[in-house]
């Protein structure tokens, strides 16, 4: 008898042999159906239509889980991507409505590296005494800033005014679509330019 393992690299039922006949079953839903034999479960699980799923090989008795295995595999991916995403940083980064051209660049350039490496990123733009009144100039910043990075990210917040500050969320787009604009391409791209430009 066997139990249909989640990450099977051949994709078969992995066997536990006469040596293992029993495991601790588990319902779809977690709740605990006892130690029975893998024969029982196994039936108990085709009557349901779902798969009988080893969750916890190193246990003694094994334990296995009727569920569908498409639906237990999904989740499990969910799972994972939803701790890679939660461990992503907030980075900042803070400009001045009169800010120069040669800062403004070094900032966006810092949140290109920001976002190459995952993380969000947070523009803040501070409003200091009378620049309140021209509240139009940094929103028009902030969203040069948003069009500057938009090739490695999208919006997460809009631009928010609140207080003497306006604030917008950017988070990194999937590696696979994002496109540098201030910073030097990866070696491997800049080499292959230089062989190009040679061979021209």
């Amino acid at each position: 008898m066997s139990c249909k393992r989640p990450h099977s690299r051949s994709r078969s039922p992995g066997h536990f042999g006469s040596e293992r006949p029993t495991a601790r079953i588990l319902g779809a839903s977690g709740q605990q159906l006892g130690v029975l034999k893998l024969s029982e479960a196994l039936r108990e699980a085709q009557s349901r239509g779902l798969d009988l799923v080893e969750v916890a090989p190193t246990a003694n008795p094994p334990v296995c889980k009727i569920v569908s295995l498409g639906k237990f595999r999904y989740d499990l991916s969910k799972h994972d991507k939803d701790k890679k995403a939660g461990g992503a940083k907030l980075k900042e980064i803070k400009f001045r409505v009169n800010i120069d051209e040669h800062d403004y660049l070094t900032k966006v350039r810092h949140g290109e590296e920001f976002l190459e490496r995952g993380n969000k990123v947070r523009v803040q733009l501070q409003f200091r005494g009378r620049e309140m009144a021209h509240q139009e100039f940094g929103m028009q910043l902030v969203e040069k800033v948003r069009d500057d990075l938009s090739g490695m990210s999208q919006v997460e917040m809009e631009p928010k005014i609140t207080g003497r500050n306006i604030t917008m969320t950017l988070t990194p787009l999937p590696a696979n679509r994002r496109k540098r604009r201030f910073l030097p391409p990866p070696k491997e791209e800049a080499a292959a330019d230089s062989q190009n430009g040679s061979k021209s």
